[in-house]
């Protein structure tokens, strides 16, 4: 190797600047190696393509099996609206009448016994329906369905739609109006149903004392025979008089055995000592519920039919004494009815006490076609606030 000049000499003052070279940590066959990878890989854009294409096949490696996706619209769940459903019933055991009087009936057709009722501001639905509630009654009909039924005692008009015609007629007037309901709330299809009068009140004691005359035992079997063909629910209705809940009840069981056959009870009707029907509004009490109740689920287990539903019907506070004493019991789904007629704010104040003050499991209001005006529709009706699961039609 040369010698460098020595410092400070001339030939070190006039010599060029010696040139800088970078440290070398790799081998220079390395060095070009890398050098050469690098220049293949793509540009910017096409480095963020490659990691959007990673990540979109990374997603379908770490995601579940394929099902179906639930959109929810504000609180509400976005499907297809099943068709109405049409209920199918077997065909009832043979078993022994219930000795029930046949007798020609003398009914009484006064008007609203209720009385004046307190006016309280309406309570209408204004906010996103909260998440609709699992039944505490597994295989029961609520509450992802509705029921529609028309009341009345067969062949008399004044007590009701269902005395006014026919039972295929009646049908079809009831689903036309279904229709609308169907319309207004599609997320629960709809059930049609009969509501008969089974024990009719009277202003006379009758020859038992009951103040009742029984409808006739043919007559029950035509109503029970033709809803079970065309798959439609059967609430044998019972106005109670001076018999008690039980004796009631027990005499409907070979009815009320029928998988598509269910009760309803009447306070208003119930009588003490010294009252009259049509004169005084009845009333009936908490342990009269609960025996009703405990007897449906006793009934279904020994005939081997679906969960029993119990509807009892209220217009005044008076008439389910101890209330606050009832709960839901499982194996029977209770519906407590808004009843009584009036104007659309009358119909809201009934409604608020009996079913939002005094909420116990489900809904139901009843409507009077020619006393009611005017007359609440369907989307009224849906949007009561809690929304009624059981629309009675008189």
């Amino acid at each position: 190797m040369r010698d460098a000049p020595k410092p400070f000499s001339s030939e070190w003052i006039n010599a060029p600047a010696a040139t800088r070279v970078r440290p070398r940590r790799l081998p220079r066959r390395s060095h070009h190696w890398l050098i050469a990878f690098f220049a293949k890989l793509p540009g910017e854009r096409g480095l963020t393509f490659l990691v959007v294409l990673v990540l979109v096949f990374s997603s379908f490696w770490f995601a579940g099996p394929r099902g179906e996706a639930h959109v929810r619209s504000g609180s509400r769940v976005v499907a297809d609206v099943p068709a109405a459903p049409r209920l199918t019933f077997g065909e009832p055991e043979p078993t022994a009448r219930a000795n029930i009087s046949t007798e020609a009936l003398t009914v009484n057709t006064a008007g609203n016994a209720g009385g004046e009722q307190d006016a309280v501001a309406p309570q209408l639905k204004l906010e996103p329906e909260a998440a609709e509630e699992e039944a505490s009654t597994p295989n029961g009909l609520l509450p992802k369905n509705r029921i529609l039924a028309f009341y009345g005692f067969p062949g008399n008009p004044d007590m009701g739609i269902l005395g006014e015609y026919d039972m295929d007629r009646l049908l079809e007037e009831l689903r036309k109006q279904a229709a609308e309901y169907e319309e207004a709330d599609p997320s629960h299809p709809v059930l049609l149903a009969f509501e008969v009068i089974a024990s009719v009140a009277q202003k006379d004691p009758q020859a038992d004392g009951s103040y009742l005359q029984d409808t006739p035992s043919d007559v029950l079997d035509q109503y029970a025979d033709f809803t079970r063909e065309n798959g439609l629910l059967l609430f044998l209705d019972v106005q109670i008089g001076y018999r008690t809940v039980e004796n009631e009840i027990k005499g409907l069981k070979p009815w009320l055995s029928q998988d598509h056959v269910h009760l309803a009870l009447d306070p208003e009707f119930a009588m003490k000592k010294g009252q009259v029907p049509g004169v005084h509004i009845g009333s009936i009490d908490a342990k009269d519920v609960t025996f009703a109740q405990n007897w449906l689920v006793d009934l279904a287990t020994e005939a081997r039919i679906t969960p029993r539903l119990l509807v009892v019907h209220q217009f005044k506070e008076t008439m389910l004494t101890n209330k606050d004493r009832i709960a839901p019991v499982p194996g029977v789904q209770l519906i407590v009815d808004a009843d009584g007629w009036g104007t659309p704010t009358e119909k809201l104040a009934t409604y608020d006490f009996v079913n939002r003050t005094t909420h116990i499991e489900y809904d139901g209001v009843k409507l009077f076609y020619n006393q009611d005006v005017p007359l609440m529709t369907a989307e009224d009706v849906v949007n009561l606030d809690p929304s009624p699961l059981l629309v009675i039609y008189q």
